[in-house]
């Protein structure tokens, strides 16, 4: 699993993503901040966006990221599934101060999605 942080337009993500994958990781994660994520994962394109939020703090958004893509990584939930749980991780990080108080629960991320992409506390 590679990942790479990089807020630029799509078409770039895209490339670099492939070209990445290209050189032997089988998952790998162009994140667009703001924009979502870019993943090639096994030979196949994904575009996840993100959820739009206040942001009050980025730090710890990448590191919930990773947790959330990774939690569903071990469970063996399919790559749509992780980058969703992924982008909904790092949305609730960003909401509050610090680098772990962010960090969600399953309960949490539950109500993100059926909160029509807003995170509230």
């Amino acid at each position: 699993i590679y990942t790479l942080s990089l807020h630029d337009a799509l078409p770039i993500s895209i490339h670099l993503a492939a070209g990445l994958a290209a050189l032997g990781p089988r998952d790998v994660m162009v994140k667009r901040g703001a924009a979502g994520v870019v993943a090639d994962c096994a030979g196949t394109l994904h575009v996840q966006p993100a959820h739009r939020v206040p942001v009050i703090d980025p730090v710890g958004a990448g590191d919930a990221f990773a947790a959330g893509y990774l939690a569903e990584f071990v469970r063996d939930r399919p790559v749509a599934e992780r980058l969703a749980t992924a982008t909904a991780a790092g949305a609730y990080a960003v909401t509050v101060r610090g680098d772990w108080e962010g960090l969600p629960s399953r309960r949490d991320l539950d109500l993100l999605k059926s909160a029509e992409d807003t995170v509230t506390r």
